[in-house]
């Protein structure tokens, strides 16, 4: 059980069994309530031991259980970084990592300090490039993993190549820490570097800031003071930076660099070459990173000799003087390597430098290459075990340096036309992808054509949503691409498979920026049934997503132009429907009713059974609204009744969903009335639904309505444990949601 289920699930299994609360559970282990909802929530995922045994000793658990308990919190100790776009920290450190002794020793002191808030919270590790800062930052985050109980992070700010902004390296670690894009949305950019310090104060967290520029790029990402402690890795020693302590690395020393090759190529071959072996480590300069490619490179090639490579670079001028000065010493490691790959190898990493995200999976090699996904995992596994390409979370990864260089040479070997063609290619294959998982929601489309041989599995709903969500900023940064490229066609195709998918992840934050880039697209093609189809998208994301009602009912009254123009009746009735929730939303009833009542109307017309059925749930809502409930009532009933019916000509995806909204507006229905009973049997049932179909802003919905249900019925207890799974759902929920549960839960007589 604890090798597969996370360490809050196993301690709220066993808090529950034991029939304890938090609090309860608080005072017999003497760990505080907010730790321990943290760890139940996920928001602090490996406790230290110690933690983990006073809870054990507070449950009362048996020899069996409360083994269970501590191997689930050893089980997450290698997974406790946290990966997300643009940020991740591999499960481990270099294994073969050498030397470094006293600056670890060093880092370990000053991260002693902050467990009391006594140290300053920063450490600024500098030197040049190839000395190892990045190496030896993992190495001291794996080594203190432990007392940093709140996770552990990395942001690699590409100080050498295409610097990062602060704000995107803000976003990047509010998104790692678990802020969802509504609330930076809310506290808006200039908002972001005080939540940050803010989170960074309130919890015991490590980062590492890796590759910074200047101090203009770091400063707004740094504590003011509390337990977290950031290592910060930079070419300069950021002496504009107060109130931090600062480590300057250099070269490592002989014994270190020979010991780093002797572990590399194996003691036996090593000691059998040893003055060539020493010979190597003063001709790289005895800096980790060209130790290690020039190391690699002679595992790889198990037939040279090490003096070998010694003649080698002894007769490259110009490299051996690379290695010796300045910032060119890495390159010249790096050229050491490339100069070795196969032709295949040599073009795949030239081409992945292209790749617009942090970390790739083997499809985009081979979208990139024109060849097959084996062929591509072998020439990636090559450029890997070469040195040249880091693997982590089953993702593959370009050190920035190596981007760097890779870029130059695609610039220089491959020409603008390959350039230009590979970036079509991966963008074709990005946005092709997407459409197809987004059709696996989309009205008469499902699973893919028999015809469709695609890089990646999509054998599965569930597959295409991980598809959806997990390649996301690859595919949004290629849609932006085509959209800037006027590659029109494909964007509105991209975004129209889209359509009844961004209901399940309704605050993914960026479904108004897809929309409005297609319905530019749209009215570029002149097309005005699909500048109304896209209009009323748009009109969507801004109610459901960004709440900006007026810009909303804007966008549906140019889509109802739109598709007047056209003739389709179809998306008039949808510019209506859309119309009238965003009025009902800024209290303007007369217009919802009427824009109501004429969509359901217009998809009657058109004999659109899919629109129908959304257009009448919003219908009933609006009569309800107006205080007309038992009307209400009746259009909800006539939807329930309509998918109860043997021959329904909907899909099931449509079906399940439409049943939950309108099981769920019956509860709102009935719970007006003061028909409690009622009220509680069918936001129960919603419940259900919404988790079946995977939609937890709605389920939360229904659990805060089924928990005033219950309040109003005496059942205060029931209505507690609902009202608390809202709060555990957290910013999954919309933020009025969550109020109104807390609102309520306060209201209750105490336990």
């Amino acid at each position: 059980m604890s090798g597969e289920i996370p360490f809050g699930a196993v301690l709220r299994d066993l808090r529950q069994r034991a029939r304890l609360t938090m609090e309860e559970l608080a005072e017999a282990s003497g760990v505080s309530v907010r730790a321990i909802g943290d760890m139940e929530r996920g928001r602090s995922r490996v406790p230290q031991r110690r933690t983990a045994m006073a809870l054990a000793a507070g449950l009362g658990l048996s020899d069996a259980a409360r083994e269970d308990l501590l191997a689930a919190g050893r089980a997450g100790r290698p997974t406790r970084a946290v990966a997300v776009e643009g940020t991740a920290v591999p499960p481990r450190s270099v294994g073969d990592f050498t030397g470094r002794r006293h600056p670890l020793a060093w880092i370990g002191e000053k991260a002693e300090r902050t467990r009391t808030g006594a140290g300053a919270p920063v450490v600024v590790v500098s030197g040049p490039p190839g000395c190892g800062k990045t190496t030896l930052a993992l190495k001291a985050a794996t080594d203190l993993a432990e007392e940093f109980p709140d996770g552990c992070f990395m942001v690699d700010l590409h100080g050498v190549d295409g610097a990062v902004d602060p704000g995107e390296a803000l976003l990047k670690l509010l998104k790692a820490l678990g802020v969802p894009d509504r609330r930076l949305r809310q506290e808006g950019t200039a908002g972001h570097a005080g939540l940050l310090r803010t989170l960074l104060g309130e919890r015991r967290c490590l980062v590492v800031l890796d590759n910074a520029r200047d101090e203009r790029q770091v400063g707004p990402l740094l504590p003011a003071g509390g337990r977290s402690l950031v290592l910060v890795t930079s070419r300069r020693p950021l002496t504009g930076l107060g109130g931090v302590d600062r480590l300057a690395l250099s070269e490592m020393t002989r014994d270190e660099a020979v010991e780093l090759l002797r572990r590399i190529l194996g003691e036996d071959r090593a000691d059998a070459e040893s003055d060539a072996v020493a010979r190597v480590a003063e001709l790289c300069g005895r800096l980790p990173l060209a130790l290690r490619v020039a190391g690699n490179w002679l595992a790889v090639r198990s037939a040279w000799s090490v003096d070998h490579l010694v003649r080698r670079l002894s007769d490259e001028e110009r490299r051996l003087s690379a290695l010796s000065a300045g910032d060119v010493r890495v390159e010249a490691a790096f050229e050491l390597s490339y100069r070795e790959l196969t032709p295949e190898a040599a073009r795949m990493m030239r081409l992945l430098s292209l790749v617009p995200v942090p970390d790739m999976t083997a499809a985009y090699g081979a979208s990139l290459t024109g060849v097959g996904l084996p062929e591509a995992e072998d020439v990636m596994e090559e450029l890997v075990e070469a040195g040249l390409l880091q693997v982590f979370t089953g993702r593959y990864r370009l050190h920035d340096l190596l981007r760097l260089f890779a870029r130059a040479r695609t610039v220089r070997e491959e020409g603008p036309e390959e350039r230009e063609a590979a970036e079509e290619r991966l963008r074709a294959w990005l946005l092709e992808t997407t459409v197809t998982a987004g059709r696996w929601y989309k009205l008469k489309y499902g699973a893919p054509p028999s015809s469709w041989q695609g890089l990646v599995a999509l054998e599965s709903a569930e597959e295409a949503r991980a598809w959806i969500q997990g390649e996301a900023p690859a595919w949004l940064a290629a849609l932006r691409s085509a959209a800037d490229k006027g590659e029109h066609t494909r964007v509105v195709e991209t975004a129209d498979a889209m359509e009844w998918f961004c209901d399940l992840w309704v605050f993914w934050g960026h479904w108004s920026e897809v929309y409005e880039l297609s319905s530019r697209a749209a009215a570029a093609l002149d097309d005005p049934d699909l500048q109304a189809f896209h209009h009323n998208m748009h009109a969507w994301a801004l109610i459901e997503c960004d709440h900006r009602y007026r810009e909303a009912v804007e966008r549906a009254d140019e889509g109802l132009r739109c598709a007047r123009r056209a003739g389709n009746v179809p998306q008039q009735a949808s510019a209506l429907s859309h119309a009238a929730v965003a009025h009902r939303k800024l209290g303007e009833s007369g217009a919802a009713a009427d824009k109501a009542r004429a969509s359901v109307e217009l998809y009657e017309e058109a004999d659109d059974r899919e629109g129908w059925l959304g257009a009448v749930v919003n219908y009933g809502s609006t009569l309800r609204f107006l205080g007309r409930v038992e009307e209400a009532q009746t259009q909800h009933r006539r939807v329930i009744a309509f998918l109860d019916a043997p021959d329904r000509p909907v899909s099931a995806h449509v079906a399940d969903m439409t049943r939950a909204h309108g099981t769920y507006a019956l509860g709102l229905d009935h719970a007006l009335l003061g028909l409690w009973s009622e009220a509680a049997d069918h936001h129960r049932a919603a419940v259900a639904q919404f988790r079946r179909i995977d939609m937890p802003h709605m389920r939360g919905s229904a659990l805060v309505g089924l928990g005033e249900a219950l309040r109003e019925l005496g059942d205060g207890e029931e209505a507690r444990a609902c009202l608390r799974q809202v709060v555990e759902l957290g910013d999954a929920v919309d933020g009025v949601i969550l109020a109104r549960a807390r609102e309520l839960l306060d209201a209750l007589p105490a336990e």
